[in-house]
């Protein structure tokens, strides 16, 4: 069960961050040429919402059928905390990504609420950047991608 889940965790990451991606580089580009927001900016930021949702749920399922999971006990937080691996999988990554969700969150129901074009895309911009920037910066890249 648990590499089954690893799979699906690390192939819906691409997903998340290609769409992440093209949610920042839209709203970032509608906002500086000064375009309209559209119902398309409404369905790319709710599809980035959802997708990051499913894989929050799929991480906190692999957290806890982890075999790594078990280094709570066996080491103690102190433990966990002075081996960069174990660190980088068992705190640094659930935690930073629980973060990069909740800005998309924020960023989405925030510009559900503002009135026009600009606000909408600038609010869009500003949360989703810095969620991709936060996701981007705990990607175990040597797990993903080798």
């Amino acid at each position: 069960m648990y590499e089954t889940i690893q799979v699906l965790h690390s192939y819906w990451a691409y997903l998340v961050l290609i769409i992440l991606i093209i949610a920042v580089v839209n709203a970032i580009a509608k906002s500086v040429s000064g375009k309209e927001y559209s119902p398309k900016d409404f369905r790319i930021s709710l599809f980035t919402l959802i997708v990051s949702h499913i894989q929050l749920l799929i991480g906190f399922i692999l957290y806890f059928v982890s075999p790594r999971f078990a280094a709570f006990s066996e080491l103690g937080m102190g433990g966990v905390m002075k081996d960069a691996v174990n660190r980088l999988y068992l705190v640094e990554h659930p935690l930073i990504n629980i973060i990069v969700v909740a800005l998309i969150t924020i960023g989405y129901s925030k510009h559900k609420k503002k009135l026009t074009s600009a606000p909408k895309l600038k609010t869009i911009a500003i949360f989703y950047t810095i969620a991709l920037v936060l996701l981007v910066s705990r990607i175990p890249w040597s797990a993903w991608l080798g």
